[in-house]
């Protein structure tokens, strides 16, 4: 909604539009793939990560992944979750229902938020659809949404966060939750004074990490239908294109700052993949 706020003050209502449509189209396809390969696999974003990072290399996107959903707890981002996919789309009953339901609730859900904060902007000059619907005289109606929007995003983060966890430390998922939900409460009164910020992290860091997973099952689908695959240590190529395409995404003032992360994330693994054949 903040988004939503920032494009409704700085864009006539074509221009606006086109942003909503845009940004929907790249949300959508980035999930949408995600989701295809979780469902299609049946495997959850670590185990993706372990076959395309390497065991101990998954620790990397696990780590990512877990502090940006827990700072979803905090504060709320479309990104993160939608780099968490893979966690609720292996669920599906096959690759397509995966792709298609995913494509459909972000592309909806995103283009929604960005409607809601254009119009509390125009109602009260913020972003927030609460105050719009309190002022009005929806006050039960507002306070309905509001917990149910709480609830079904916090607890998808916090899954998502203690399975990042349960990756790294080798622990039970149950305990990872209850941990992550007590960092993220704490850290959430820091998140609010550091909202943009946060979401400036989010949108260059987990791309990367999404590009590589869909790489990595479209170029090696044999390690990703097995139980027992042989996992690298780490796959340094893998690590490198996320840790790059951050960096880019975060410095180069030009273009779109996740597509940015996610071509150079890319080309460091295709580049890696051309090695190891060679091998």
């Amino acid at each position: 909604m903040w988004v939503g706020q920032q494009l409704a003050d700085g864009l006539d209502f074509w221009g606006f539009l086109g942003s909503l449509i845009l940004g929907g189209i790249i949300l959508g396809i980035y999930t949408g793939l995600l989701g295809y390969v979780g469902a299609k696999t049946g495997l959850s974003l670590d185990l993706l990560s372990q076959r395309a990072f390497g065991e101990k290399g998954s620790y990397l996107p696990s780590a990512m992944t877990s502090f940006t959903q827990i700072g979803w707890f905090g504060v709320g981002s479309f990104v993160s979750g939608g780099t968490a996919t893979p966690n609720f789309a292996r669920f599906a009953k096959n690759g397509k229902s995966g792709a298609i339901t995913t494509v459909v609730a972000f592309f909806i859900g995103n283009s929604l938020m960005f409607f809601f904060g254009a119009v509390s902007s125009i109602f009260v000059g913020g972003n927030d659809i609460f105050e719009v619907m309190v002022r009005l005289n929806l006050f039960y109606l507002a306070v309905l949404v509001l917990g149910l929007n709480i609830w079904t995003t916090n607890d998808n983060a916090l899954y998502t966060a203690g399975l990042g966890l349960a990756n790294i430390f080798h622990q039970r998922k149950k305990p990872m939750v209850l941990l992550s939900g007590i960092i993220g409460t704490v850290a959430s009164v820091w998140l609010y004074y550091n909202f943009c910020g946060w979401l400036n992290i989010l949108n260059c860091t987990l791309p990367p990490v999404g590009m590589i997973l869909v790489l990595a099952y479209f170029m090696n689908k044999e390690d990703f239908e097995t139980d027992q695959p042989k996992l690298k240590t780490v796959d340094w190529f893998a690590v490198a294109g996320v840790i790059l395409g951050a960096i880019v995404a975060n410095l180069l003032h030009w273009g779109i700052a996740s597509i940015n992360g996610m071509v150079v994330a890319a080309v460091c693994y295709c580049v890696g993949q051309a090695v190891n054949k060679r091998k």
